[in-house]
This record gives structure tokens, sequence and C-alpha cells, in this order.
């Protein structure tokens, strides 16, 4: 077994459950592990045996692009997505953080983590 993982990736996105939140925006930070067998690809050196970094973040890009009111839904989402394109993975989990949340103090960011 080996761990792929994308961390740091950032999007600008229209999520929450306040109305303000959604017109106005926000900053996003995903990570995503995915625990999966890649010996195969390792010995061969070929990309169809093992997960596509690219097409992971592109998953990634599109669900952070649909509006969501909760980061749980959005945890949710893409780990069920990436586990629908490959299905023979080990474990997937996604973390999603929102800078700045509006908790009514200083918070760097609120994040939810789902695991599959």
């Amino acid at each position: 077994m080996g761990l792929i993982a994308l961390e740091g990736l950032e999007f600008f996105a229209y999520h929450g459950v306040y109305q303000e939140e959604q017109k106005i925006g926000n900053k996003y930070r995903v990570d995503i592990t995915i625990e999966t067998d890649f010996l195969e690809a390792a010995k061969e050196d070929t990309i169809t045996a093992t997960v596509h970094y690219g097409e992971v973040y592109e998953l990634v890009k599109a669900i952070m692009k649909q509006p969501s009111k909760l980061l749980e839904s959005l945890a949710y989402r893409i780990v069920e997505a990436t586990h629908e394109k490959y299905p023979n993975l080990t474990s997937v989990e996604a973390s999603v953080a929102k800078f700045n949340p509006p908790v009514g103090g200083v918070c760097k960011w609120a994040k939810v983590t789902h695991k599959r």
C-alpha cells in the first residue's frame, strides 16, 4: 500500500450557511490523501496503474465550484467522487478548510475532515 496526497489546494468559492458568504465568497483549502496499491505503477513506471493526481485535482476543482452550505458536504462529495473514479482505493481522506470563518472572533480557518 502507498499514499498519494494533494496538499494545500486553494480555491475561491461561494460556500456557507449565510447569504453573505454565498455572495461574497471566501478562500478554501483542500487536502486529499488516497491510500492505494501502486506497486505495479512503481515497478512498471506507468500512470495507468495508479491514481492520476491531475485528474483528482480536476475532480476537486469541479466540486468546489458547486455551491454548498456545509464543509461537511464538500468533504463528503470529494471522497465519494474520488472513490467513484477509482473504485479500488483502500481509503480516501479529504479535509476542507474555510479561511477566516464567520465565528465572531479571530479564527484562521474552520476545517472538516471526512474519510472512507
